[in-house]
């Protein structure tokens, strides 16, 4: 006996719906097996200029279909915590790791473990290793070059010869980018500006209070120093604060390095003299897709130069300065 057309009927429809079901569960999969995991981690979460390079982490995932998980310590400083987010991220698998290492040589040995499970990929800073797939970094010597001609260049226009006292301010010692950055900026005073003198080579802690009173102390030390060169951020936020509470801008010169609102209004206010600043957005894209592309066995280049720009007073309006200096972090 023939079942009812109506029952059969609905079993195909039924049979139908079911295979539907199943190509939607298999695509769901598909989906999911084809978004890799590629995380980032970063030197200090809480910083403006890591802020701006999750960002473009972010930006990247979403564009490339990748999950990138943010991590990172809360300070610069917390060395031990980095190599155990390191070594957390590496035991879930995932297709490769962006890194910037917190110190050159604590972390060479966790970045060349890591790379025996995973692909990494630096950006900003270099570690003892041999073992980064790509790096990703500003050229640092060519950043403190940079540095050496805004100094030099806003010590001429106040005093008319690239002549005096100068001092430079280093955020964290064994920090390979700021070594780099020291590096430049010592042999760009030797090269070009004999008349340049340094007089004073100081390294803090990491803390803006350690800058303001490192530049305090320089202040008062040497009355006839005319420029000082902070290697980054958090330096040029104290030595900036300092400049502005001694009333010294006119006196004394001073370049920073890396920006946020508060370096932008110093430098805006005229305390100062210029900015050497990265482009850290295009670092944490640029990071993620370089390491999207290896995980997939396409060839990367082993180095990219992320390029630096010099800022003043006079230029931070242009649409490339405000580019750099207010990128979307949302």
């Amino acid at each position: 006996m023939k079942p009812p057309i109506s029952f059969s009927i609905r079993r195909v429809f039924t049979g139908l719906l079911g295979a539907i079901a199943l190509t939607g569960v298999f695509a769901a999969a598909a989906v999911c097996a084809a978004e890799p995991t590629i995380p980032i981690i970063v030197k200090d979460t809480t910083s403006n200029f890591w802020q701006i390079v999750l960002a473009g982490a972010r930006k990247a995932g979403k564009d490339l279909g990748v999950k990138v998980p943010e991590l990172g310590a809360q300070s610069e400083s917390d060395i031990n915590g980095q190599i155990a987010i390191l070594e957390n991220a590496v035991s879930g698998k995932p297709a490769a790791i962006v890194i910037s290492p917190t110190q050159f040589k604590a972390l060479g040995q966790p970045i060349d473990e890591a790379a025996k499970k995973t692909i990494i990929v630096g950006i900003d800073s270099a570690a003892d290793s041999k073992a980064f797939t790509s790096f990703l970094q500003t050229d640092n010597v060519q950043g403190g070059r940079a540095g050496a001609d805004a100094l030099a260049a806003a010590i001429q226009a106040k005093y008319g010869k690239p002549e005096g006292d100068v001092a430079l301010i280093t955020s964290i010692p064994g920090v390979g980018s700021l070594d780099q950055r020291a590096k430049g900026f010592k042999e760009e005073l030797k090269a070009k500006y004999p008349g340049l003198k340094l007089v004073a080579d100081k390294v803090a802690d990491g803390m803006a209070t350690t800058a303001l009173n490192i530049m305090t102390d320089l202040i008062t030390a040497n009355p006839n120093l005319r420029g000082v060169f902070a290697s980054n951020l958090i330096m040029s936020q104290g030595a900036g604060q300092a400049i502005a509470e001694n009333k010294v801008a006119d006196k004394i010169k001073l370049v920073g390095f890396d920006s946020d609102d508060k370096t932008v209004k110093l430098l805006k206010d005229g305390n100062i003299a210029a900015l050497i600043v990265q482009d850290p957005y295009r670092m944490g894209y640029e990071g993620v897709k370089t390491a999207l592309q290896a995980s997939k066995g396409e060839k990367v280049p082993a180095t990219v130069d992320t390029g630096v720009n010099t800022i003043t007073k006079e230029n931070m309006d242009t649409p490339r300065s405000q580019e750099l200096l207010n990128p979307k972090i949302k």
